[in-house]
Parts: C-alpha cells; structure tokens; sequence
C-alpha cells in the first residue's frame, strides 16, 4: 500500500483543512479520533468477559441499558494490556460497520481533550520503523515536538469484525 493511500482522505478535513477530535492516551502515545464519532465518555465500569471472544473485544460492558463491546485497542496495535489507573476512561465511539452503526467501548489510559488538527500538519506513517501496523494509523499529526496518531478505527475494527487470518493472531 503506498504512503498516498493511507493518508487520512480528503473528506476527513473540513474546508479549511481541519479536524476537531478527542485526544487520549494509550501506553504512553496520544491517539486521537474524530469528535463526531464520540458519543460519551464513561469512567470504568463493570465488565463482563465473553468466553472464546478475541483478547481484542474480550469483554462487554452495560451503555444506558445496551450490550456494547470493549475493545482494548493495545491489543489491535500489538501493545501488552495495562492495568487500569484512576485516569482511565472508556470512550463510547459510535462506527460505521458494514451497512450498520455500531456502538463499541475503547479503553484508554487517560483522555486528554477536544482540538482541532490541522492537514498541513499530518503526514503517512513510515512504512518502516513503526511499533504499530502501518495500515490501522490513517496519519500522524505533529504538535509541537510530539505527534497524535490518528487511527484506522475501520481498519482496526473490520479486520477484528472479520474473523480473518491475521484476526486469529493477535492482529
């Protein structure tokens, strides 16, 4: 896949080629998704396990009297699961799955704040040298003298949603 095609596509940024999102933090990395796609922020609660389910969306929580998934989006990047600290949230994301929106929980260590990212300032993740699967970050986003990932969620949830081969390993 060339660096062009896993830049964030044009009808992500707005006219003046911006994006409002929420920022949060995963083992150490700031990550942000589109604001428009969160639907509420929750402090942790209760968990249930899904028996045979994926490490990835292990688990299941109660949202305003509806079963949702939690995924643990460490897991999708290949990162070790952390334990929970007072800081830890979950971001209820509202996704467009196949033909249907799809409610799922992320795990985060800590949700920072709503910005505006700016196109001028993002670029492809390097196809070498990345911790993470160059196709689940849609770009990276300097800051000052630090970057914000922006995720692939629909890369990352569809492979997990699939059932395929990588899925089955850890992907």
């Amino acid at each position: 896949m060339t660096q062009a095609l896993r830049k964030l596509p044009d009808e992500f940024w707005n006219e003046d080629g911006e994006l409002e999102v929420l920022t949060f933090d995963i083992a150490g990395e700031t990550f942000a998704i589109e604001a428009v796609m969160v639907q509420e922020i929750l402090d942790l609660l209760p968990e249930t396990p899904v028996p045979g389910a994926r490490p990835f969306v292990g688990s299941v929580l109660n949202f305003r009297g509806r079963v949702i998934p939690l995924a643990d989006i460490k897991l999708a990047f290949g990162m070790e699961a952390t334990t929970t600290t007072i800081d830890s949230r979950i971001i209820v994301i509202a996704l467009e799955l196949g033909n249907e929106t799809v409610l799922i929980g992320v795990r985060t260590d800590k949700v920072n704040e709503v910005t505006t990212l700016t196109r001028t300032a993002s670029e492809p993740p390097p196809s070498i040298g990345m911790k993470w699967r160059p196709d689940f970050i849609n770009c990276l986003v300097k800051r000052g003298s630090d970057f914000i990932i922006v995720p692939n969620l629909l890369a990352i949830f569809s492979s997990k949603h699939e059932g395929s081969a990588s899925a089955s390993n850890g992907y």
